[in-house]
């Protein structure tokens, strides 16, 4: 019997996997209402690498989520923008900077104090 879902368990699964990962969201929540350049996008999130930001905005154009744009020129001029069926995202996007917003500090103490609890752990080890 088919799953209802296909290849996915569930429509969360198949959700994740179109928008997944560390920089997916990001990238989207960039694109959100305006076209940027590779550069541009590259500049907006300096930790990513090249080939990283190359690879996640062709998983997202293989998903129909963003369209990319060449023009003729030299040097070539690439821009990405969402498509419409990428902007059907934007609800769930700006929930997910809405959750960020909120609970952003108490991420970062949560990190800090398990980071903490770790270096402690590891002192008393090596005593």
């Amino acid at each position: 019997m088919t799953s209802t879902y296909g290849v996915f368990s569930c429509s969360v699964e198949a959700t994740m996997d179109v928008i997944g990962g560390k920089w997916k969201g990001t990238i989207l929540f960039y694109l959100l209402g305006q076209t940027r350049r590779f550069g541009e996008l590259k500049r907006l999130m300096p930790s990513i690498t090249h080939r990283m930001l190359t690879n996640q905005l062709r998983e997202l154009e293989r998903d129909g989520v963003i369209h990319r744009k060449v023009y003729a020129e030299v040097p070539p001029k690439v821009e990405y923008s969402l498509t419409e069926f990428g902007a059907s995202l934007k609800p769930i996007i700006m929930l997910m900077r809405d959750w960020g917003d909120q609970y952003i500090q108490e991420v970062l103490a949560r990190r800090e104090q398990n980071q903490n609890e770790s270096t402690e752990i590891e002192e008393g080890a090596e005593a």
